[in-house]
């Protein structure tokens, strides 16, 4: 588990989220991601956005706090990942699932709900 919660954290680095190559070594082909807005997303559309997103140069937009990272197993080769954000003060409720693949583990679902 402790190496998903290392990739969970790298996902969320602004160096990740810039670098579409490690992305997709990251997130699965079929990954699906529900935003805090409520959003639907699929990959290509996700490493759009987030190319767009990390556009402005410096990297700061895309600085995310991440709070009481855990995990845990919910079936052999499948890890749940559970978390809170803050985004310039922004905080959402976050989950991912985690799949063991012949290349590593890869993100296959993320989903975040807004907090107050």
């Amino acid at each position: 588990m402790d190496d998903v919660l290392a990739l969970e954290r790298e996902l969320q680095s602004p160096d990740a989220r810039r670098n579409e190559r490690r992305l997709r070594e990251l997130l699965a082909p079929g990954f699906i991601e529900i935003g805090a807005s409520g959003r639907r997303w699929d990959l290509e559309t996700i490493l759009a956005l987030l190319a767009a997103e990390s556009g402005d140069g410096d990297g700061s937009a895309c600085a995310i706090g991440i709070r009481d990272l855990e995990a845990r197993v919910l079936a052999p080769g499948i890890i749940q990942v559970l978390w809170d954000s803050d985004r310039d003060g922004c905080r959402a409720r976050r989950t991912s699932l985690w799949q063991r693949t012949a290349n590593g583990w890869r993100q296959t679902y993320h989903q975040g709900t807004p907090l107050p």
